[in-house]
């Protein structure tokens, strides 16, 4: 069945793959046939980034499922009836389905009618003659505005212009609907980073780790894992929604000491009442510290591996050890409580390499690997033609979701599904296309300078002076 999709104006590139993944979560899909994308149509006139979305879901039970869950759906609608003037609206509603309608307008129900608008601000008054005109509707129920059984939602967008910051609308629609469910923005409050007992300079944004855990399909039962874990915010919101976590980092003093005993990653999960996390090691990403023969162990690791722009990479042995100035050295058993190894730089393709290596090893079939990757941009608008994504022959990339943070950088939120099973031949393939990567790949991402790309002024040799430049729409698109 069609459902009126709504989202919250932000984080445009995130929508759908948010949206397609928990419906994997809730069983929308056949098993058998593999598919994880879901059926999308737009409403009339309207732009791609609108935030009015038509999708095709097998029952209403999935789509309030998904809608209470997303972070990114501020609701899902039974549509009644949709038009561009209030006359076709009323005709609409009228010609929808009595036995669709009946149930929901009984004598023994409550209701509310909520007025809501995109692009546009709509005064008390009007908004109580907008619901006045909704009359025609045989209502028998009576009015509860603070906990009804059903919840009506009066829709419109505006015939604005294009460059209010807004995608552009051509012509005015209206739109009338049940909701279904919506989104539970008020644990971003709870969880933002401000009120955060232990914070780092990286640590996850509230709102994007929850869409990490929500692309990574995190739910009771689950374990999920994060190598790069520093301050635990990503495992903070896997163990919201009731997963098992572990975690892993190369400097002993995020996992181990913190900023004191109250002061700390378990800190963080005990301030709002969640599961601890079953492990915190100390390991280094290039020697992974999982026994010999281990394997399919995690059902979803989430990342945001070091990339050089808040933090550069690192990874065991120093640079005397690894120039072969010193030996391999043993520490000594009174030396060790408060030993910190010595690292050396830790390369992102190295990186990614490394992780791919361990997912597919420990990844259970069908579980997934979410994980940030930088691109380069030429402008705001053009993605450099040499940016490719990293591959992997155990994994399927089923979503890019795309977060512009500069005019020369961005990243991208990779969701990839293991397919297919670690084995001797796959490690080479592996290994080729690696080499192959890290061969064509931008060499400031290679050469790990990404931080200067983002932060280094752009190029005006060019002679072309801003004043002489054409202006651009004020639609910010994916800024949002």
């Amino acid at each position: 069945m069609w459902y009126l999709c709504v989202f919250y104006h932000r984080l445009l590139d995130y929508r759908k793959p948010e949206v397609e993944s928990l419906a994997e979560l809730f069983g929308a899909f056949d098993d058998e046939k593999k598919v994880r994308h879901l059926e999308w149509k737009l409403p009339e006139d309207h732009h791609p980034d609108s935030p009015f979305h038509f999708v095709n879901l097998p029952s209403e039970q999935v789509a309030r499922d998904i809608a209470n869950r997303s972070i990114l759906v501020k609701g899902i609608y039974e549509l009644w009836g949709e038009g561009p003037t209030f006359e076709e609206l009323e005709a609409a509603i009228k010609d929808y389905p009595e036995e669709r309608k009946l149930p929901f307008l009984a004598p023994h129900s409550t209701f509310k009618i909520t007025v809501d608008s995109f692009g546009k601000v709509i005064s008390f008054e009007e908004q109580t003659r907008r619901i006045t005109s909704l009359a025609f509707i045989p209502f028998e129920g009576k009015v509860d505005l603070k906990n009804p059984d059903h919840k009506f939602w009066l829709m419109e967008t505006d015939d604005y212009g294009a460059n209010n910051g807004l995608p552009p609308v051509v012509k005015r629609r209206y739109f009338f609907g049940r909701e279904i469910g919506g989104a539970d923005r008020k644990l971003l409050p709870t969880y933002q980073l401000k009120s955060r007992k232990y914070l780092g300079p990286t640590a996850m944004d509230a709102e994007m780790a929850f869409l990490m855990a929500n692309q990574a399909m995190a739910k009771p039962g689950k374990l999920v894992y994060d190598p790069f874990v520093g301050t635990g915010s990503i495992l903070v919101a896997a163990a919201h929604f009731g997963a098992i976590t572990m975690g892993a980092d190369i400097d002993i003093r995020v996992v181990r000491d913190g900023r004191g005993p109250d002061c700390n990653i378990w800190s963080n999960f005990k301030q709002y009442g969640l599961s601890s996390p079953v492990g915190l090691l100390r390991a280094d990403n290039n020697l992974p510290p999982w026994r010999a023969g281990l394997k399919e162990m995690f059902d979803a690791i989430i990342c945001d591996p070091p990339y050089g722009v808040r933090a550069g990479g690192r990874k065991s042995g120093g640079r005397k050890l690894l120039k072969g100035v010193v030996g391999p050295y043993t520490v000594s058993d009174h030396q060790r409580n408060d030993h910190i190894p010595s690292t050396a730089p830790y390369c992102l393709v190295e990186c990614v390499h490394d992780l791919f290596d361990l997912a597919a090893k420990m990844l259970v079939m069908g579980g997934r690997l979410v994980f940030f990757y930088p691109v380069a941009r030429e402008d705001e608008d053009t993605h450099n033609s040499s940016n490719s994504y990293p591959e992997h022959p155990c994994f399927e990339l089923i979503a890019t979701s795309e977060q512009i943070l500069s005019s020369r950088y961005s990243r991208v939120l990779l969701t990839m599904v293991k397919m297919n099973p670690y084995t001797a031949e796959v490690e080479v393939a592996a290994r080729l296309k690696h080499l192959d990567f890290r061969e064509n790949h931008l060499k400031w991402l290679e050469d790990g300078n990404l931080h200067s790309a983002v932060f280094s002024p752009a190029d005006a040799s060019d002679g072309e002076s801003k004043i002489g430049r054409e202006l651009k729409p004020k639609y910010r698109g994916k800024y949002v």
